[in-house]
C-alpha cells in the first residue's frame, strides 16, 4: 500500500501535465500513488498519462469520467485512494522535491 495518494483532477489541461508529472517524479518521498481523474477531457490527456504511467506502472492510475467539475473529480480520486495520506495536486501545480516528505 502506498503512503500517499496524490489526486490530480484535470480537464483539457494537457499542456500542464508534463511539468506536473516531472514535479511528482522529483519527489524525495517515492512511496506514492498518483490517481489522475480526467474529467471528460477532449485533448491528449490520456496519451500523456499513459506515457507517464509506463515509467511507473504500479503507481499511476487513470480514471476517465464525464465532465462533472473539479470537486466531483477530487471525490472520484478520494474514492479510489488507498493510502493513509492524501495530497491534492492541481494540474498546473509544481512541487519542490521535498514537498511530500515535509507534508508527511
Amino acid at each position: 500500500m502506498p503512503r500517499v495518494s496524490i489526486i490530480l483532477p484535470t480537464y483539457n489541461r494537457s499542456k500542464f501535465l508534463p511539468q506536473a508529472f516531472s514535479s511528482i517524479r522529483s519527489q524525495t518521498l517515492t512511496d506514492w500513488e498518483l490517481i489522475v481523474v480526467d474529467d471528460g477531457s477532449t485533448d491528449d490527456t490520456r496519451s500523456l498519462v499513459d506515457g507517464f504511467a509506463a515509467a511507473f506502472p504500479d503507481q499511476v492510475h487513470y480514471v476517465h469520467q464525464t465532465n462533472q467539475g473539479a470537486y466531483a473529480a477530487r471525490n472520484t480520486g478520494l474514492d479510489r485512494a488507498r493510502a493513509p495520506y492524501i495530497a491534492f495536486f492541481d494540474s498546473d501545480d509544481v512541487w519542490l522535491g521535498h514537498h511530500l516528505t515535509d507534508c508527511v
